[in-house]
């Protein structure tokens, strides 16, 4: 199962045109595709997913059910094994459910689907998808699912039990103001803005968003000392910060955008070097003794 979910990721890397925003300077990496389907039930109607989202080790937060109430400020979007809080939401104002504020709900500004195009086939609703040679091999739906919103004067910050090594969003639309910064140990690692994301934006639909641009944002470090485990989202002046399907990935080393794997944790590494090295004792005394 594992060889056919490695060999599919990379067939769709290899058919999606990624465009990459990174130098020798910066800490943290981003590249934009236009992202899959839900990977979990073949969905269209609910925005794009990770690339990532089908492996081991991938985390995915849909905002579609059980996310949080109206006026939290703290929300635990996923726990560990043992029940502890892995990743939380928290709103410095609360959290609301109703359209233009800082909160989870949907409406026509969710971030556009995986396939969006700017013509729609009828009702607004649904657009074709075509091959490289302009023919019509499928369509794809408005997305109608819940996102996550954040408006000026109400800052969201993600933090995470572990410090983590990739993190994804579905952005858009992409407005001015749009603020995203990654923290380790409360010290700014990396902040992109609107600036550096939509003049590559892969999807702009003019039935959804206005036309703004949209995509799918792979954040990756490039070593131990990029990694994070705060992540601030903020919105400047008018206009909202419109996120889906956010993913994530626990490391404590750089991540392989283009090789990942799945790489025991530490701990667990260490234990089968131990085991390894108990047998490889146990074989030299067999050899001595014979």
């Amino acid at each position: 199962m594992r060889s056919a979910r490695n060999t599919l990721f990379s067939a769709t890397l290899a058919t999606i045109a990624t465009i990459t925003f990174a130098s020798s300077a910066e800490a943290i990496s981003f590249k934009i595709t236009k992202g899959i389907a839900n990977p979990f039930t073949g969905a269209t109607n609910e925005g794009a997913y990770s690339d990532f989202a089908g492996m081991k080790g991938t985390t995915t937060i849909d905002f579609n059910s059980g996310f949080g109430n109206q006026g939290d400020k703290t929300v635990v979007a996923a726990k560990d094994k043992k029940g502890k809080a892995l990743v939380t939401y928290h709103f410095e104002k609360g959290m609301e459910t109703s359209s233009g504020q800082t909160g989870v709900y949907a409406d026509k500004w969710a971030p556009a689907g995986w396939e969006a195009t700017t013509t729609p086939k009828s009702n607004d609703s649904v657009n074709y998808i075509k091959d490289e040679a302009g023919k019509v091999i499928g369509e794809s739906v408005y997305n109608d699912s819940k996102y996550l919103a954040v408006f000026s004067g109400n800052m969201m910050r993600i933090t995470f039990a572990k410090t983590m090594n990739y993190f994804g969003i579905n952005w858009g639309a992409i407005s001015g103001g749009n603020t995203f910064s990654f923290f380790r140990n409360g010290q700014e690692v990396k902040t992109f803005t609107t600036a550096d994301v939509d003049p590559v934006a892969p999807i702009r639909a003019s039935w959804q968003n206005g036309g703004e641009g949209s995509g799918y944002l792979h954040f990756y470090s490039s070593g131990k000392a990029d990694i994070f485990d705060e992540i601030r989202i903020t919105q400047a002046g008018g206009g909202g910060f419109e996120t889906d399907n956010h993913s994530f990935r626990a490391g404590r080393d750089g991540f392989d955008f283009d090789n990942p794997e799945d790489v025991p944790e530490p701990a667990m590494t260490l234990g089968l070097v131990a085991v390894g090295s108990a047998f490889l004792l146990r074989q030299s005394r067999k050899k001595e003794l014979a």
